[in-house]
């Protein structure tokens, strides 16, 4: 695990070797281990490394015998040992034991498709000196970040946003059309990035830099197409075989290794493989929150400790009351970009728990997303019975559900939030519905809340659902969070926020194959009759008990709603007050009072609009005006005090 970075001199000159240093400084808690460089031409690589696999040998960057190719590798290469053998057999000399030399050597074998035979979690650039040619790769999924930038006169590259702003010339303007895509989902969509003038690397795809100029070259992409000829049985056993594989395979590591556990069925089902694969007890990390009712229903350590002694692992939990006020600030440094998922702050405390015994973690992301596990997905299976209604009877329900009470810190204010939020969009066409359970402001609200209307609407949805076809409205769903949802929010901030500690985080239910596999399911064995994740569950029957498998599913984020109403309200009125959005300049006022209103008397669930406003705010005070985390912080405990 690495932080890459580089840049191409269009024009052909020599670049400052500088400046790859400043840009090492700035992201080095992604590679505290070592750093190297190599500046060759008009082309500058270099890394900040985490050492992971052949510690004393693995230096980056690594070169072939002439010279004549080099590389920079982040992330994990988890098929590298066939890889090796089998470029051994065609010849080639390793100088290393490292993951990351097989990039360099399948390169060399078999071109720029030699990405498609990669199973791991990567971004990497290589240096072809012969073709003066610059290839920078994102891995499938979209598990490491890559930001780029082309002006004209060079294309650099970085895994964080922040080591590009350590360039000279480059702004630190928001981008509106960025902003706008921002507001109406809680995170930035790739390929937009929040900084004018820069972009996302699409998951599964090359940025190829020639002295011609720069283009994207997609490699794969998730697929949509269901096998009907195969049984449920039959999945059954293959999902389960392939789970297992998948966890043993990304359990390669020379140094210590633990895994993140919720208690839940995706972090249990980790565990269990792990559990089969290791010879020493599995060390588990735990987290929950300190405090009253809000925070107990955030609170899984009893589930989590469950599991854990039915697995004999050695097991670390930790209670917490975290200073947000003044971990917001550092952590949306850590972020690049503003976002509104309060899982950023939970990975972020148990990445740092569990960094000071292990330097690599499994999680179990991604689970949801290939198996049916949100609640969304429920809403084709009850849109069944609301099309019976009459369209003016659903418009009825949609006005109905707007008087309940919406929160999301109790049981039961949770279901009515829920309801709400489904009741509200069922006269909606499938797209718009979808749109409903995973936006955070509407369009017209978005447009509403900003200064000025961005030249441009990227709507990552529609572009979404208009490229990835098929008939299933389920498997649809499914292929869109896969490309939209789950590599720009939920990888994103896993990434940002274990790297932030110094921990390599793998994620196997994300493995290529396994994906794959699970794309081919049809959507009604993954939530049969109602029931989220039923085909998992069968596959898991004989690994995890049913008070395990069939426990009601409960988010891995914090309790920011309540907090936003009690302790940090004062904070909020004062991030968001009138004088403080007119002098940004970015945002209209009067709408966000009556959503910080509303939100305080329960009309509305604002937490996800409130903590984006809340963290762009904060967010602009540390890159905008170029002040230091903690001195953002001071500001804000002021307000508090």
């Amino acid at each position: 695990m690495c932080g890459i970075h580089g840049f191409y001199h269009l024009d052909g000159q020599r670049p400052d070797p500088a400046w790859l240093g400043r840009m090492g400084d700035v992201t080095v808690h992604r590679g505290p281990d070592d750093a190297g460089a190599h500046v060759d031409g008009p082309c500058a690589i270099g890394m900040r490394r985490l050492s992971i696999i052949d510690l004393s040998g693995g230096h980056q960057p690594i070169a072939n015998r002439d010279r004549s190719l080099v590389v920079v590798c982040n992330g994990e290469i988890y098929n590298f040992r066939e890889l090796r053998q089998e470029l051994q057999g065609h010849g080639h000399e390793f100088s290393t034991h490292s993951d990351s030399e097989v990039v360099l050597h399948g390169y060399a074998q078999w071109g720029e498709r030699f990405v498609e035979r990669l199973n791991g979690m990567f971004g990497f650039a290589i240096w072809d000196q012969r073709r003066q040619t610059l290839l920078v790769g994102r891995d499938r999924l979209g598990i490491k970040p890559i930001y780029w930038l082309d002006d004209g006169k060079r294309v650099a590259f970085a895994s964080e946003a922040k080591a590009l702003l350590a360039l000279p010339g480059v702004a630190r303007e928001v981008d509106e059309t960025a902003l706008a895509a921002y507001l109406e989902l809680g995170y930035v969509p790739a390929p937009q990035a929040i900084f004018k003038g820069m972009r996302k690397l699409p998951i599964a795809s090359m940025l190829k830099v020639t002295p011609q100029g720069s283009s994207i070259l997609t490699y794969w992409q998730p697929p949509t197409t269901v096998d009907t000829t195969v049984s449920a049985a039959d999945w059954v056993q293959r999902v389960r075989a392939k789970l297992e594989e998948s966890v043993r395979m990304q359990m390669v590591s020379d140094v210590p290794i633990g895994a993140f556990l919720s208690g839940g069925i995706d972090s249990s089902a980790v565990l269990a493989f792990m559990s089969r694969h290791s010879d020493t007890p599995v060390k588990t990390y735990s987290i929950g929150f300190d405090g009253g009712a809000a925070e107990r229903f955030y609170n899984e350590l009893d589930n989590a400790r469950q599991v854990s002694q039915l697995f004999k692992t050695d097991h670390h939990e930790i209670l917490v009351k975290p200073d947000v006020v003044r971990l917001l600030p550092r952590l949306l440094w850590h972020m690049d970009e503003p976002i509104a998922d309060s899982a950023f702050v939970t990975t972020y405390l148990v990445s740092e728990f569990a960094r000071k015994d292990v330097k690599v973690i499994l999680s179990g992301v991604g689970g949801d997303e290939l198996f049916g596990g949100y609640r969304r997905y429920l809403g084709e299976h009850y849109m069944r019975y609301v099309n019976w209604l009459p369209q003016g009877a659903k418009r009825g329900a949609a006005k109905l559900a707007g008087l309940l009470p919406s929160d999301r810190h109790s049981k039961w204010m949770n279901y009515s939030r829920l309801a709400k939020n489904f009741l509200g969009a069922a006269a909606s066409p499938f797209t718009e519905r979808y749109r409903a359970y995973v936006g955070v402001f509407g369009a017209e609200e978005a447009g509403a809340l900003m200064k000025r209307a961005p030249a441009q609407h990227f709507d990552a949805i529609a572009e979404s659902f208009e490229r990835l076809g098929g008939e299933d409205p389920l498997a649809r769903m499914f292929a869109v969070d896969a490309s939209t949802q789950m590599p720009d929010d939920l990888l994103m901030l896993t990434d940002k926020m274990t790297m932030a500690a110094s921990l390599e985080c793998r994620v196997p239910l994300l493995d290529h194959e396994l994906v794959e596999l699970a794309a081919g399911i049809p959507a009604h064995l993954k939530v049969a009759g109602g029931e989220l994740k039923s085909l998992m569950k069968k596959a898991l029957a004989d690994v995890l008990p049913p008070e395990v498998l069939y426990r009601p599913k409960r988010g891995f984020g914090a309790p920011m709603g309540a907090w936003l109403k009690g302790a940090l309200s004062e904070m909020l009125g004062s991030a968001l007050s009138r004088e403080s959005l007119e002098s940004r300049g970015l945002l209209n006022a009067a709408p966000v009072a009556q959503l910080i209103e509303d939100h305080r008397a329960n009309r509305v669930d604002g937490t996800d609009k409130l903590l984006a406003l809340l963290n762009l705010e904060i967010w602009c005070r540390v890159y905008l005006d170029g002040r230091s985390s903690a001195d953002v912080a001071d500001q804000l405990e002021e307000a508090v005090a």
